[in-house]
């Protein structure tokens, strides 16, 4: 690297900076002079410096972290950064990376690299196919299934839009509150005397009732460790839009703590949303202590929440480092508490899953449903289980079996 001094530098800032805006980081000019006059001020003495010196301007969210880290290793190398370039777009290395999963972010750093160049591939001298494109799966078809960590930033955006637009549940139950009636059914003796006295009892007319029909509660523990911050993101634009078009839901996350962030899921605008949710959590893409946590949760939280048939959603993949006992008797107790208790475990997205953690093994008969939340058509999946057209597939009892 050159010194702070040398323009090519700068200039490279202001590339850098228009590599992670291309990669869905917001990053503005401001912040571009801002990097440039650190560095400056900082020095270069060592790639760790210069990496925590931009760090410190340009990230400003937590999930844009993982973004940044990524883009900073793949811009910022010492040697032959063209020729790195050459061999991710060569065939064989996009074979390769078809093979082996991606870390978070590095699809949308690999785009916004490659984005306004040509890909010139030699034309080889073949037979001409004709493809029918009616037996082709759609571009909302591949959006669907994709898994959230390997989605681009272009497809993270569509896949947020998808979610404001999926129907809400439609699980709304009894209660033993009644409401005014049109049709005839329940009489309502209070209504009829009141209406009578009101004309002077000469004609009484039969008032009618009927029970209230509301949604439950619906209540939210999320999982913010470093193995779950990217499904927990999505999920919570998806929880976004469900809070703002349904009362009573109730939302918190957790990672070494757990901290409610109702309040702040209930801004119109999910941008204002998602930065006071940042601001709030300090210990996003941690630890994890789900028996502790769950602890906290049914001590301080269970009664206030949980009361009216709630329903409750944990998101979690059950890998819990501390003794499982404690965890044990926490989820007992939190599925004795409420209606109905959904784990949420991007650990299905894998097949021929299997229950081989400690954590995973001590929650499973503890639950009502294990369901996948890695794509979108597992939030689909998702509601229609809340409107009561759940299958036999989200049944924990057939891992049971495995064990």
């Amino acid at each position: 690297m050159g010194g702070a001094e040398d323009g090519r530098f700068a200039d490279n800032i202001v590339h850098f900076a228009r590599l992670l805006r291309r990669a869905g980081m917001k990053v503005g000019p401001a912040a571009v002079i801002d990097a440039i006059e650190a560095a400056r001020v900082a020095g270069v003495g060592s790639r760790e410096v210069f990496h925590a010196t931009l760090g410190a301007v340009f990230v400003k969210r937590r999930e844009d972290q993982p973004v940044f880290d990524e883009a900073f290793a793949s811009y910022w190398r010492s040697r032959d950064v063209v020729g790195k370039l050459i061999a991710l777009m060569s065939p064989s290395r996009q074979k390769a990376a078809t093979e082996e999963r991606r870390k978070a972010g590095e699809t949308r750093v690999s785009d916004a690299l490659l984005a306004g160049r040509e890909r010139r591939a030699v034309e080889k001298e073949e037979e001409r196919i004709e493809i029918d494109a009616r037996l082709t799966a759609s571009e909302r078809d591949v959006l669907r299934h994709t898994d959230f960590a390997q989605m681009t930033a272009a497809e993270i955006a569509a896949a947020k839009r998808a979610m404001a637009g999926l129907v809400l549940p439609d699980d709304r139950v009894p209660t033993r509150r009644f409401r005014p009636a049109l049709r005839p059914g329940r009489i309502d003796p209070r209504a009829t005397m009141r209406d009578a006295m009101r004309i002077g009892g000469g004609i009484i007319l039969p008032k009618f009732r009927k029970r209230r029909v509301v949604h439950p509660p619906l209540v939210v523990i999320a999982d913010i460790s470093g193995s779950m911050s990217q499904y927990t993101r999505i999920f919570l634009h998806f929880l976004h839009a469900l809070t703002e078009r349904r009362r009573r839901v109730h939302t918190f996350v957790f990672g070494t703590r757990l901290t409610n962030v109702t309040r702040q899921m209930r801004h119109r605008d999910p941008d204002e949303a998602f930065a006071e949710l940042s601001a709030l959590v300090n210990d996003w893409s941690g630890g994890t202590r789900i028996g502790e946590t769950l602890k906290l949760f049914n001590r301080r939280w269970s009664r206030r929440v949980l009361g009216q048939g709630a329903v409750l959603l944990l998101i979690t993949d059950g890998l819990e480092r501390d003794d499982t006992q404690e965890l044990e008797s926490e989820i007992d107790r939190l599925h004795r508490s409420c209606r109905r208790l959904i784990w949420l475990n991007p650990l299905l997205r894998f097949e021929g899953f299997s229950p081989r953690a400690r954590g995973v093994r001590a929650m499973l008969p503890h639950v009502d449903e294990l369901r996948a939340v890695h794509n979108l058509q597992a939030l689909e999946d998702l509601v229609s289980a809340l409107s009561g057209q759940g299958g036999g597939a989200s049944d924990p009892r057939r891992f049971l079996e495995r064990r």
